[in-house]
């Protein structure tokens, strides 16, 4: 599969896709005439990084997944990827309860509460 066919199943843009085989999250072979063409299974590794990354975890993050990349990504992360998962989410819940105090603080200065 050409690079453009598997942006075109996968919802993803060629660019995206370069970037994670530069992080090594997915691999291609170059045809002869120099075209990325990827190995059958590749759409099902890519949308699992495109839920990831939705998720809120970096590309860096993905990496951990690997092992599960190609299947049932949340049946069975790993030790690691259970670790980054948990640490992204204690960062999401501090930013939360920054940005709800912060609407507190404004709401009670304009007399909303």
């Amino acid at each position: 599969m050409r690079i453009g066919e598997l942006a075109r199943e996968t919802g993803s843009t060629p660019r995206a896709l370069r970037h994670y085989e530069q992080a090594g999250l997915i691999a291609s072979e170059r045809a002869a005439n120099g075209y990325r063409i990827y190995p059958p299974g590749s759409a099902v590794r890519v949308r699992n990084i495109r839920r990831l990354l939705a998720a809120g975890l970096t590309v860096e993050d993905v990496t951990a997944f690997l092992p599960c990349l190609d299947g049932d990504v949340a049946a069975a992360p790993s030790a690691k990827g259970m670790e980054i998962a948990r640490a992204r989410l204690d960062v999401l819940d501090r930013r939360i309860a920054a940005q709800t105090e912060v609407r507190d603080r404004l709401a009670a200065a304009l007399g909303l509460v």
